[in-house]
């Protein structure tokens, strides 16, 4: 998958390379690689974690399209008519301190971002000291669902144009906050004091992702997909656990020359 090869050419890369080191080792088909990606899953995630985080974490949470290959597209190929594609919804957390993604999910199409809250939260161990989201995760469900993992967690979620206060609501006193925050202040300024900007990080890892991995899934069935994301996902941790670089900020002396 990081060199962009098929199963079949990845079989035929392991034969060569196994002749060459002159080791008689079977490589398994690209036929035997298929079925087995249909329930075939990952280690579970903390095993290879690059770094435990030492405190609350601030959780930075998107979805973003994977195009699929299917029927639709074989009959424009084929025959040059035009038919609606078909795509998957790659849901993705993200360590916004680390730039790690911690927690993944993939579904058709129709699937809303705010149901995918839950199964995300479950892969989360670590505490919630801040979750930042886009307006499509407002309302009430993702507010429980970040307050139920973690009772005392920041939620930041820019309220709907039309958003109105719910006093005797609980879970939401503080989209309630945002919304007097937002008519007082602007948004701009309810983005730099609740640090909402952050969230351009988890729009870098889907960048990450479709750059490196690719903007398509190639496997057939839904199974073997999730498998196929699941499989980019680790491959972006541990391609960012060694080489991103650790910078600090610094102020320059008063004397210093730009």
């Amino acid at each position: 998958m990081v060199f962009g090869l098929r199963l079949r050419q990845s079989e035929g890369l392991l034969c060569s390379v196994f002749d060459m080191m002159a080791l008689d080792l079977p490589v398994p088909d690209h036929t035997t690689l298929s079925r087995r990606a249909r329930t075939w899953r990952p280690l579970a995630r903390g095993n290879d974690r690059p770094h435990a985080a030492d405190g609350p974490i601030h959780v930075l949470v998107d979805s973003t399209g994977l195009k699929i290959y299917g029927a639709g597209q074989w009959l424009e190929e084929k025959h040059g008519a035009k038919c609606r594609r078909g795509w998957r919804k790659l849901h993705l957390a993200v360590d916004a301190d680390s730039g790690e993604i911690i927690a993944h999910s993939l579904t058709d199409q129709e699937a809303g971002d705010t149901s995918q809250m839950e199964p995300l939260l479950a892969q989360i161990d670590d505490e919630i000291g801040q979750f930042t989201a886009d307006g499509a995760y407002d309302g009430t469900p993702t507010y429980d669902a970040v307050f139920h993992h973690s009772a005392g967690a920041r939620v930041v979620i820019p309220p709907r144009s039309n958003a109105v206060e719910r006093p005797t609501a609980q879970a939401c006193c503080q989209r309630d906050d945002h919304i007097t925050s937002m008519q007082i202040d602007g948004r701009l300024k309810w983005q730099a004091s609740t640090g909402y900007g952050k969230r351009a990080l988890v729009e870098t890892a889907m960048g990450r992702y479709k750059g490196v991995i690719g903007p398509r899934l190639r496997a057939r069935s839904f199974l073997a997909q999730q498998t196929e994301a699941a499989i980019g996902v680790a491959i972006l941790n541990r391609m960012l656990a060694c080489g991103r670089p650790k910078s600090v900020r610094c102020q320059a002396s008063a004397g210093a020359t730009k």
